[in-house]
């Protein structure tokens, strides 16, 4: 296992630097940031003077030769348009982002795995064949959509539960604030929590169902029967257990997902996460930004793919890594 754990992280390394190189070559044809921050009347001489003071004027490969050098040591440079520390800036937008993914992705196990598991039971009957319509539905309806017709029923004509906005917020420790403590903040985040959640959630119940019901025909599954042990038991000791490992996978790879591209649910409900500031950032020529961005939620897939690996051993004593 530590043999395997250094190998991954050594990949983890060498996929970072890629990320990080392909970012600074796509920035090359992204336009020019000094004539968004010059503005548009600026002349030719301010906009070499903003150039220079940014360390634009400097070739391609010396700028990221910095960037390299500065990240090594937390410095992941500054942001063009506030001028703060640009990883700080990130930090800043992460509580609202993690939390809305963690509510989202939290929905969506409880319900799409639970309701995998009820539809493999009884595939023909007239309520698993509802469900999996309702899960095509999910899959099928685009996020923005279904956040705005949320926020037209919800919101607009039954008014029970805020439009946009993250609501109010206490701070834990440090900058970090949560809304996860205030009745005003769950409030918010009930709508782009299920938002959010509606594709992951018709995934995974698909998936449960389909792994469900090839291992309720396995030969263990039917001598389990036979002993008579409890419906819970066989359902989810013996079958859903050997039936995780593709769900565990999808589930990392969803959650990582969700981290990194929330951008469209952020937009509609103007929740003020790390997918807003992308935008922003994107819109104004924010490079320090961007880079900053995609770098840090590549470490976060990475960390948590890495975490799947691990959890396939406790899940499936069999697999072993070498």
């Amino acid at each position: 296992m530590g043999a395997y754990l250094v190998r991954r992280l050594a990949q983890g390394i060498l996929v970072l630097l890629a990320v990080s190189f392909i970012c600074f070559v796509i920035f090359q044809y992204m336009g020019d940031p000094a004539g968004a921050l010059a503005g548009r009347y600026a002349t030719p001489k301010q906009l070499e003077l903003v150039r220079k003071k940014l360390g634009l004027d400097k070739p391609f490969y010396v700028q990221y030769l910095i960037f390299l050098k500065n990240a090594l040591h937390g410095n992941f440079g500054m942001s063009f348009v506030s001028r703060l520390p640009a990883m700080q800036v990130i930090i800043e937008r992460l509580p609202a982002t993690l939390e809305l993914s963690l509510m989202a992705m939290l929905l969506a196990i409880g319900l799409g795995v639970s309701l995998g598991v009820l539809v493999s039971i009884a595939p023909d009957s007239l309520v698993s064949r509802l469900i999996m319509a309702g899960s095509l539905i999910g899959i099928s309806i685009p996020t923005f959509l279904t956040g705005i017709l949320l926020i037209m029923v919800f919101a607009v004509d039954l008014r029970v539960l805020p439009p946009f906005g993250r609501g109010e917020v206490v701070r834990i420790f440090g900058s970090w604030r949560s809304g996860l403590l205030t009745w005003d903040g769950l409030k918010h985040l009930i709508l782009p929590a299920i938002t959010l959640s509606s594709y992951q959630l018709a995934v995974l119940l698909r998936l449960t169902r389909a792994g469900m019901m090839e291992v309720l025909g396995e030969d263990y599954i039917k001598t389990a029967w036979a002993k008579g042990l409890p419906q819970r038991a066989v359902l989810f000791k013996h079958a859903l257990r050997n039936a995780l490992i593709p769900v565990v996978t999808v589930i990392g790879l969803q959650f990582g997902e969700l981290i990194a591209f929330s951008i469209v649910t952020e937009t509609v409900f103007q929740w003020p996460g790390m997918g807003n500031l992308l935008l922003s950032a994107i819109y104004e020529s924010d490079q320090p930004v961007i880079v900053s961005y995609i770098t840090f939620v590549s470490l976060i897939i990475l960390g948590l793919n890495l975490l799947v690996d691990v959890l396939y051993v406790f899940i499936n004593p069999k697999i072993r890594y070498v």
